[in-house]
C-alpha cells in the first residue's frame, strides 16, 4: 500500500517539465552531498542521482518516456 506521500510525489513529478525535474535532482544531490562522505545511504543516492541526470538527458520515444516518469515517481524527490 503506497503512503499519501508517495502517491503525492508521483503526481509532482509527472506535473514538472523538464528543467523543473533536473533542478529537483540538483537540489537532491546538494542536499545528499551535505551529508558525512562516509554515509553509503548518501554515496548510493548521489549514483542513484546522477544515473537519473544521464536518463533525463537522452532522447527517448514516448513509451519510453511513460516508463522512466513512472520509475522516476517512485524515487520520492
Amino acid at each position: 500500500m503506497e503512503s499519501k506521500t508517495s502517491v503525492q510525489s508521483k503526481g509532482r513529478w509527472r506535473q514538472m517539465g523538464s528543467e523543473e525535474r533536473k533542478a529537483a535532482v540538483h537540489e537532491e544531490i546538494m542536499r545528499m552531498n551535505q551529508l558525512p562522505a562516509s554515509s553509503s545511504y548518501a554515496v548510493h543516492r548521489r549514483r542513484v542521482l546522477n544515473k537519473v541526470l544521464q536518463l533525463l538527458s537522452i532522447q527517448r520515444t514516448v513509451s519510453q518516456e511513460e516508463e522512466l516518469e513512472l520509475l522516476f515517481a517512485g524515487l520520492s524527490l
